[in-house]
């Protein structure tokens, strides 16, 4: 593994070797906390962040390393030829971390850089939020033999990588979209083209994917960059909040996942997200040591 653009970028095996060092650092940080002694990661950063910069600011600290923030409109990202720019920074940093709007600025940054780069969030794909769910469920269950997931809303950059997530540790996963809002096609056809049909169900009724659901997990019904299709995404997704009422249709109370920021009242009730059941913010410490993880392997 050089990069991480997307979850397909990464084996089964790999997958696993970063779920174990991940559980390892967080049963142990202070093993861990010069592995990136002298190592520099540069931050860039086109969107609004909470959990991915923080996460991985304090994951480098903790590591040994430093990072430099950068916002994209306080450089020459948005003014020179970004494969240029990326060369440079090459120079200067020793990893890349870039959180963008459109998933084809990676797969240039990608090119133009002789370093690691890795996808803190773009409009495809969400490859670290996932990683480190994945670490979740198996801390919870010890395996992902037997459980259930299911996802309900938006067929988004977080429902596509979580499919290709689950298909890579052969977990099942029952997805509950509105019609016209399936996850990305490129994703569909990755699943058709690897024989993990069986493990992929999608379905446009949220009451049927919850019956069986040992987990149902949830994003934002509007995305960053969606703001204009606000009035109408919110019509279209108002039957898919996850609510009591929903998960009385499930034969046994599942766990609640979320990967926030969450609008309250909108894809998700507070009783709801402050239940007992909720583990949305055990995924939200775990990406502090997915991240640490993923970099230790990167810049081993």
């Amino acid at each position: 593994m050089r990069d991480l653009l997307s979850i397909k970028n990464l084996n089964t095996d790999e997958i696993y070797n970063l779920l174990n060092l991940a559980l390892n650092i967080k049963k142990n940080p202070e093993d861990y906390s010069s592995k990136l002694r002298r190592k520099i990661i540069g931050l860039l950063f086109q969107k609004t962040s909470t959990r991915t910069r923080i996460s991985f600011q304090s994951g480098i600290y903790q590591l040994g390393g430093t990072s430099l923030y950068l916002d994209w409109t306080t450089t020459n990202l948005h003014l020179g030829a970004l494969p240029d720019e990326i060369k440079c920074i090459s120079f200067y940093v020793d990893l890349i971390v870039a959180r963008v709007y459109e998933h084809k600025i990676l797969e240039v940054m990608r090119k133009a850089a002789n370093i690691p780069v890795i996808n803190g969030l773009s409009d495809k794909y969400h490859p670290c939020q996932i990683l480190s769910d994945l670490m979740t469920i198996r801390e919870i269950f010890g395996t992902f033999d037997g459980v259930s997931l299911s996802y309900v809303g938006d067929g988004n950059n977080i429902c596509n990588s979580l499919i290709l997530g689950c298909m890579k540790v052969e977990l099942p996963i029952c997805v509950a979209t509105p019609s016209g809002y399936e996850p990305h096609k490129d994703v569909l056809n990755w699943v058709k083209k690897n024989n993990k049909e069986h493990l992929l169900t999608l379905k446009n009724d949220p009451k049927e994917v919850v019956k069986e659901a040992d987990i149902v997990y949830t994003d934002t019904f509007v995305s960053m960059g969606q703001e204009n299709e606000t009035k109408k995404r919110l019509k279209v997704f108002k039957p898919y909040q996850i609510n009591n009422k929903l998960l009385s249709y499930a034969k046994k109370m599942p766990y609640i996942m979320h990967c926030l920021p969450a609008h309250r009242g909108i894809e998700i009730t507070d009783q709801v997200l402050d239940s007992e059941r909720s583990i949305v913010f055990q995924q939200a410490e775990n990406r502090l040591h997915l991240q640490k993880a993923l970099l230790i392997n990167l810049l081993k």
